[in-house]
């Protein structure tokens, strides 16, 4: 049984609102939206976040160009990724990092081979030293944060958790903090099929894929209310763990076909596979 394909079918019926059912005393996603705009204005204001830079082109004739790449409720909205971030950065040039900046006891940088199965693995990771780090405060991750890669396998993503609270975003990543979207069904709308296509479609690299902030922003997300992303996520992660107990299942028959395999062909070279017929005629007439 596949359940990678099985996974990806569960995520596309999510993003188009075909997991769950629809409820219709829900607060509509277009009242989310303009909460979501209020706030960022509110941030704006207080000075926590800077005001986005214009567009060549206004937001309304980007809605009006974009043709939805498949039908969602009536409830759901089409945003930007960009619409619904507060918080968007790339990790640190290369040139701002040096290798006498790094240590093996410093602070740990957080660069796409460190994210795994949508986890930051410490494991191997690399670190930098103090005096180093107080030079790039703009780039530290705070609990909540998402880490997306953006070179290489662009699926690749985790949400930032106590334990990584301070860390440093490295040269290969960007991070992200949402309003309006729960993370972790961004998590699950961003490793789609849908999205990956999108993000592989347009990025740019001769030996391997490389994103910008400009085709990330672009990304267009479909948006459910807030009560109905709930809903999706303990469904979605239903699923995944059903599916998590058939690989663990596989792995076992798997394992187990070997050792059957192993022990027959052990059994038929020492003759006790089958009984010994002593009307044979005998290895060494034959030989």
């Amino acid at each position: 049984m596949d359940t990678q394909k099985l996974r990806q079918r569960i995520l596309d019926l999510a993003i188009r609102g075909k997991l769950v059912p629809q409820d219709p005393n829900d607060e509509p996603a277009s009242v989310l939206l303009e909460r979501i705009r209020a706030e960022k204005e509110r941030l704006i204001a207080e000075g926590k976040i800077k005001r986005p830079k214009a567009k060549k082109s206004t937001d309304k004739s980007h809605y009006q160009n974009f043709t939805p790449p498949f039908p969602i409720p009536a409830s759901w909205q089409w945003v930007r990724l960009e619409d619904i971030v507060c918080r968007f950065s790339t990790g640190p040039f290369g040139s701002a990092l040096h290798k006498s900046d790094y240590c093996e006891s410093g602070i740990p940088i957080v660069n796409p081979t460190n994210i795994k199965n949508s986890l930051i693995e410490e494991t191997s990771i690399q670190r930098i030293n103090r005096d180093k780090y107080s030079t790039l405060s703009r780039y530290i991750l705070s609990e909540g944060d998402i880490v997306l890669a953006r070179r290489g396998n662009l699926s690749k993503c985790a949400i930032v958790t106590s334990n990584e609270r301070g860390w440093l975003c490295g040269t290969g990543s960007f991070f992200i903090s949402l309003i309006g979207l729960d993370n972790r069904l961004f998590l699950e709308i961003y490793t789609s099929k849908y999205a990956q296509e999108y993000l592989e479609s347009d990025s740019v690299g001769a030996t391997m894929s490389n994103l910008n902030q400009g085709l990330l922003e672009n990304l267009m997300i479909p948006l459910p209310p807030s009560k109905e992303q709930i809903r999706i996520i303990e469904k979605i992660h239903s699923y995944f763990d059903i599916f998590r107990i058939l690989d663990a299942n596989q792995r076992q028959v798997a394992n187990s076909i070997v050792a059957v395999k192993s022990k027959i062909l052990d059994l038929a070279m020492q003759g006790k596979l089958v009984p010994q017929d002593p009307a044979d005629e005998p290895a060494t007439d034959m030989l």
